[in-house]
């Protein structure tokens, strides 16, 4: 009987270590344990596509973290994603022709904004828009254009394919 019971606190306390690590793993993932200092300065970006790109994702200059993604909002006017990026006060200096794409952290990682610094003499400044941006490349449009370029390039009696 005593044995039965150890069995079962063992069992229950394992499982509720399981459930504080996959807690601890989500709000890691979510980004929000990194939290800014008090001054930022807010930049924006349009993108064609922002895939997977969620609200409080790092943005980053040469792998470093020097802000987050504030917002996401659909502009219908232009038909884009717009992105409002708070930048921490401390990284001043992104000259006003650097360019903002959006990467994937890893193969299972999430998405962020990277910013890719220019040459120009003159900062960005709070409210100032990124020009040349790059959108998120969607895996699923690669395979499948991937999966259509080999299906048409074996086949002797297609246009594209076979013998030249």
């Amino acid at each position: 009987m005593k044995q039965t019971r150890a069995v079962e606190f063992s069992t229950g306390l394992f499982v509720m270590l399981g459930f504080a690590a996959l807690f601890f793993l989500m709000t890691q993932l979510t980004s929000r344990g990194l939290v800014l200092h008090e001054s930022t300065y807010r930049l924006t970006a349009t993108f064609d596509n922002i895939g997977g790109l969620k609200v409080g994702a790092p943005v980053s200059m040469a792998g470093v973290a020097v802000g987050r993604v504030e917002s996401i909002e659909y502009d219908s006017k232009i038909y884009k994603a717009v992105a409002k990026l708070a930048i921490d006060a401390r990284y001043n200096q992104i000259p006003d022709d650097s360019d903002a794409a959006i990467y994937t952290a890893g193969l299972l990682g999430g998405q962020y904004v990277g910013i890719a610094p220019g040459g120009a003499d003159s900062y960005y400044k709070n409210g100032d828009t990124i020009a040349l941006t790059q959108s998120a490349i969607v895996l699923e449009n690669l395979i499948s254009k991937f999966l259509f370029d080999k299906a048409g390039q074996g086949d002797p009696k297609s246009k594209e394919g076979g013998a030249r």
